[in-house]
């Protein structure tokens, strides 16, 4: 039974129930000095706590989304995913399944959209990773067949799991009804996890001798994904977006490469990649490589980036929100980066706050696309 099963929830929470109504049952029986006593009373505790334990720890996971599979949870996913068949034409992607959208009526995909499930494969990264991809119903469309339609990258954070973005931070559900009502075009997001050299956290970063992620991100991934799909070219076209760790890297993303990442909104972001033992060691040294990852420190030193960026924090409850402010104060005084900003008065890092930041940021997100494809 998988680890973000619902079946193993509900099995594991009923579990935790039955054990602490038998402890309290069981509890007047178990109370002489004999030792089956004793050893029945610490087996009882035991298990209940092991129960509640895991049905808390399994509805955590659930709902942010930390492991996908029990390989991923214990760390024996450690295979890159290199890819050897790169033919033109869009070959580096493969279509695993496709599904409607979750929580849009309708049964047809000129009215709800599709998700495809995938496989993309980078060219020049050699790094292969799974990912979703929302259509919008425009793009099934007979009026629409000729268009192209601009893109997004929208990324979890670390561990994260891609299917998280769909079903529980509703990216394609948001921008649906946004884009039906009118508040920004119909766009297609291109939806993953900056984890893509599992279980390393690599901060999308090129690492030397190592996974090239910085690459397949900036490179690899618009290529692959406009050799498939009917997506717009040209400077600037492509978003990008992503919570925590994805944060980070929507920025780092947009700021190291504006002629792809015509905007980048980080939500919840910090703004200098961790070296933890996660993420083993980055920069082997390199102090420029170091130093660019550090993105206070390449808005100060670097020429500004013509692209746009949008941060998010929360006044309580955020520990990003000093940086953020600091950040914001450096960016505008560049005078040729743009930046915006979500505040709220309170949130966590969590889902729940990120749902509240996610329809205005994609808003933003796709209007901001549609103005630089008119400039």
């Amino acid at each position: 039974m998988g680890l973000t099963n619902d079946t193993l929830l509900w099995a594991t929470a009923l579990a935790a129930a039955l054990l602490f109504t038998g402890t309290v049952w069981l509890w007047p029986r178990l109370a002489r000095r004999t030792w089956r006593a004793v050893c029945g009373r610490v087996g009882l505790l035991l298990a209940t706590q092991l129960a509640v334990f895991a049905a808390v720890g399994l509805a955590a996971n659930q709902a942010f989304g930390f492991y996908a599979s029990w390989a991923d949870l214990f760390g024996r996913q450690k295979d890159q995913g290199v890819v050897v068949d790169h033919a033109a034409g869009g070959a580096g992607l493969k279509v695993v399944n496709t599904g409607p959208v979750p929580g849009v009526a309708g049964t047809r995909p000129e009215e709800t959209g599709r998700i495809d499930e995938v496989r993309i494969s980078g060219r020049t990264s050699r790094i292969a990773s799974p990912a979703y991809v929302y259509l919008p119903p425009e793009y099934f469309r007979a009026e629409h067949r000729g268009s192209d339609f601009p893109a997004a990258v929208v990324l979890t954070g670390y561990p994260g799991t891609a299917r998280a973005l769909v079903d529980k931070l509703r990216y394609p559900r948001t921008v649906h009804q946004a884009a039906r009502e009118g508040r920004m075009p119909p766009m297609i997001l291109v939806m993953l996890r900056p984890t893509v050299a599992p279980p390393r956290d690599t901060e999308c970063v090129d690492v030397p001798k190592g996974p090239q992620t910085e690459t397949f991100f900036a490179k690899d991934l618009p290529e692959t994904i406009g050799g498939h799909y009917r997506v717009k070219d040209g400077r600037g076209a492509w978003g990008v977006v992503g919570n925590s760790t994805g944060g980070y890297c929507a920025l780092k993303l947009a700021i190291h490469h504006p002629g792809v990442f015509g905007a980048g909104a980080g939500l919840s972001a910090y703004y200098k990649a961790p070296i933890d033992p996660t993420t083993g060691d980055l920069f082997q040294g390199d102090e420029e490589l170091r130093n660019e990852a550090d993105l206070r420190w390449y808005i100060g030193h670097r020429p500004a980036p013509d692209t746009a960026l949008l941060v998010s924090s929360s006044k309580k409850g955020e520990s990003n929100y000093r940086d953020t402010v600091k950040f914001i104060e450096q960016v505008k005084a560049t005078g040729r980066t743009r930046i915006s900003s979500i505040i709220l008065e309170s949130g966590g890092h969590n889902f729940n706050t990120w749902r509240r930041e996610i329809p205005a940021a994609m808003e933003w997100l796709g209007n901001r696309l549609a103005e630089a494809k008119r400039s």
